[in-house]
Order: structure tokens, then sequence, then C-alpha cells
């Protein structure tokens, strides 16, 4: 039996020479920003890991692998994706490469493209740096949660002659599991506007309340032909180091112009990171049941120490993902509030603004660590001589 305590290491554990997040500050900073969680990966990912190393590495099953295929169709089914094709998923080495191919694949340059902001910065960069036109609309902040703003949505749609909008469900950094209702106006939204639609679904199973249901089982058949669904296993099982993504749809003739944008650019996803996602696929469950334990007490921890310790700061329910969105717009540093809380605080998150246009103020922490790490975070920002 797993408990929530096996995944948990020690801040020596996590100091390695390969890490990315733990290198990048000196070493008195509690890196609570880029998003991987410093947790022990499932027993059984390890076993197949260790098991695939005993075989040979020549060329795996770069055309897409039979097993994963069949695991993931079924996943797919269970979670809501019926009647997919014989042909329904393409593999690339993450879901950022897949987000690059579908715009690359769906617009040409100069086309518009809708995304809700804040947003996960790659979706902003690939828009951008592949020559598109951006049509950032603000979620529309309550007291209680960010919600869409349906009315400047039409704007977009309308006045700049969108093409293409990126969803992000569950949405990072808001942490928000956009709601049947929700879905249901947004596919009607896209078919009104004649849009393709990208969903991007790789926090779907780190949700606390409630359940995740994608994007493709509320849209008509015809809408279905326009939707790509990006999924991956790396957030839910702590493996973004063993690089590899999906890109689903039931349009096979669409999937196949899509990776043409990338021929003989893109990458197959490794021997390893087959194996790790066949391992995902398979396990019996209790490594994620611990998972999301441990997440949900952190969440809980820190929204009740925020609103004890932190009068000033405001955070609104995290619905799922491992990632909080902190409101500092009241602090005097309120525009510099990373660097302020980097250089006073010695805590490292992402700052508001590379999450859109006019998020100065904002700032994205990483929950997904020890509770000792977490606590020990909290109380340096905590002690913020500016609060």
């Amino acid at each position: 039996m797993i408990t929530p305590q096996d995944l948990e290491l020690t801040e020596a554990q996590l100091r390695h020479a390969d890490s990315f997040k733990w290198t990048k500050y000196p070493a008195d900073v509690l890196p609570l920003w880029v998003a991987d969680m410093d947790f022990a990966i499932a027993p059984s990912i390890r076993a197949a890991l260790q098991n695939r190393l005993l075989q040979s590495l020549g060329y795996n099953q770069v055309e897409g692998d039979p097993v994963l295929i069949s695991l993931l169709r079924q996943k797919l089914e269970t979670a809501g994706f019926q009647n997919l094709p014989n042909k329904f998923v393409r593999f690339l080495t993450g879901v950022v490469p897949c987000l690059g191919t579908a715009i690359l694949g769906l617009t040409q340059p100069t086309d518009t493209v809708i995304t809700m902001t804040p947003i996960y910065t790659p979706f902003l960069s690939a828009i951008k740096d592949h020559h598109r036109t951006l049509a950032e609309v603000s979620l529309k902040e309550t007291p209680d949660r960010y919600e869409i703003d349906w009315p400047a949505m039409e704007v977009a749609a309308t006045e700049k002659k969108a093409k293409l909008l990126l969803l992000c469900h569950p949405h990072n950094p808001t942490g928000r599991v956009w709601s049947p209702t929700e879905l249901r106006q947004l596919a009607a939204y896209c078919e009104r506007h004649n849009l393709y639609i990208v969903s991007d679904e790789l926090h779907a199973d780190l949700t606390f309340d409630g359940s995740h249901t994608p994007f493709i089982s509320h849209a008509s058949e015809s809408l279905k032909q326009k939707t790509l669904t990006l999924t991956g296993p790396c957030k839910t099982y702590n493996t973004a180091g063993l690089g590899i993504g999906a890109i689903i749809s039931h349009n096979a003739s669409l999937l196949t112009n899509v990776m043409k944008s990338t021929l003989w650019i893109a990458g197959h996803p490794t021997a390893l990171s087959v194996a790790m996602w066949k391992a995902a696929l398979q396990d019996n469950g209790e490594w994620h049941t611990a998972m999301l334990t441990y997440l949900k007490e952190n969440r809980d921890l820190l929204e009740s120490f925020v609103r004890r310790n932190l009068p000033n700061v405001k955070l609104k329910h995290t619905e799922a993902t491992y990632l909080a969105w902190l409101d500092y717009r009241t602090h005097p540093e309120a525009r510099h509030i990373g660097k302020h809380l980097l250089e006073t605080a010695k805590v490292a998150l992402n700052d508001g603004p590379m999450f859109g246009t006019g998020y100065e103020g904002f700032a994205r922490l990483n929950f997904a660590t020890s509770k000792k790490i977490l606590q020990e975070a909290l109380t340096r920002l905590a002690a913020d001589p500016l609060l």
C-alpha cells in the first residue's frame, strides 16, 4: 500500500545536478516555480524503466507503439472520447511541441489565434514566435473564481477574424476546471465562428473538486472534426524528464495534415518515455491516489495559511493542478513581486507578466512539494516586511 508520505523526498535528494528546478537559484532559495513535483515516481514506472534497460535500445515503434495506443484508447474512451477512428493519435516529444505543431498545422502566418489569459507561457510564445496574431482575452475575475469573459470572446472572434482557439482545461495557472455548461458554451462559440480548437488537457488527472470532462464530450460531430486534444503523462506522473505527448482527434485526415507542418523537424518519443507511459496507464492507481491526497492536503494548507497569515494577498480556490495563482496587486512592490520575493523571502515563484498582458502583481506558486518545504516557504513569504 502506497501512502502519501511515501512520495516525500528530502531537500538533499531534490538538489541534484540534473534538476533544473533545484539548480536555477542559489542554495538558500526554495524553488516553487517550474511545474514538476518534488515527489518520488510510481514504483511501477521505476520498475518498467529498469526492465526496459535490460532490452535492446534500438529504434522503438516510432510510428506509434501498438500497446501504448491500445491503452490510451481505453483510457480516453472511459473519459468520454467516443467513436475514435483507427488512427486517432500522433505522438511527439511533449505537449508543448504538440501545441506548436497544432498552431503550424491549423493556421497561416498572420492568422489570429485566441487564448484566455492568464495562461501557461508557451501558449503565448508559440503563437507569437510562429508569427500568428495573438488575441488575448482576459478571464473575468469574480469574488470566488475566474470565469470566461463571453463578450470579450465575441470581440476577439469577430473583429479580429480568428481562426483558432487554444483552450487550457484544467486551466494553468488559475486552477479552474471548466464546467460542462462552460464547455457547451465554448463549443457553440467555436461553431458559430467556424473556429478550430486545440484543448490542452494535460492536467486532466489532477482534479480535486469533482471530475474533469473533456472538451470533446460537449462538441457536435461537426466540431469534433475541427478539434485537437493534447495530453501526456508528465504532469500527473511527474516524468517531465521523459518527454512524450500526444495529439488526439476524431479527424484522422486533420491529424495527418497537421503533422506535415513539422515533417522531419519534430522528433519521436524515446523508448524509455513510451515504457513510462505504458506503465502509468497500467498502474493500479495507488500512487495516483496517494499523490492526489498529498496535493489536496497541500492545497488546503496553502489556502488556509494565506487567509490567516497573508491577509493582503488574495488566492482563489484551486480546483485542479498543483499551481496556485497569488494576487499581490496591493503590495508596494507589486510590479516586481517575483523579484522582491526572491530577494527578500528567498522563495522563487513564476512572475505574473509571463502569463499575459496586465498581470503585474501576480505570482504562480507550485505546491507539489513536501509539507516541510511548503511550510517553510510560506513562513518566509509571511515574514515579508512590506506586507
